[in-house]
């Protein structure tokens, strides 16, 4: 038997999660307060996202990497992420997540979270212990990353990031 499969797509201005292609949850863009995109290797790349946490205001919604998230964050609505500094960076091995929701040492334990709608209380002591970095698009980390590792970025080197 085939182990569901979740997904993501905008819907209009609503963000859907889809478990085998039936909607399971919607997110309305305006209730979107913050996402956490939570990395392995410092998140160098779109595919090092081990999973998403999308805050609204009464809930996270956890998402695992393999729903498209990082697509629908890095790179569809781009001009919506621009206007809403809400997206935020962790590396994975620093944050902690209700007993439940970690990784266990079985066999076949699995490496990040399946899709979860938790209340609010239950993330949000942990979240404010999270290092998070940001708030900060795709494109911006980017940039920062190549300026920190080339040491560009002088007025003389004439390399600039695209404005904010």
């Amino acid at each position: 038997m085939r182990s569901p499969t979740t997904h993501t797509r905008w819907q209009g201005p609503d963000l859907l999660i889809l478990r085998n292609d039936q909607e399971v949850d919607r997110l309305p863009a305006h209730d979107i307060r913050r996402v956490i995109l939570v990395c392995r290797h410092g998140g160098q790349s779109p595919g090092d996202l081990s999973y998403a946490v999308i805050e609204t205001t009464d809930h996270h919604v956890l998402l695992p990497a393999d729903s498209g998230i990082a697509g629908r964050v890095h790179f569809e609505r781009q001009a919506f992420w621009d206007q809403r500094p809400c997206i935020y960076w962790v590396d994975d091995a620093a944050v902690e997540l209700p007993r439940r929701l970690r990784p266990g040492l079985r066999l076949f334990a699995r490496a990040a979270p399946p899709y979860t709608r938790l209340a609010h209380e239950e993330l949000a002591p942990l979240l404010e212990q999270w290092p998070l970095e940001g708030p900060q698009t795709w494109e911006q980390r980017k940039w920062e990353r190549i300026m920190r590792s080339r040491h560009i970025g002088s007025p003389r080197s004439g390399l600039r990031p695209p404005p904010p």
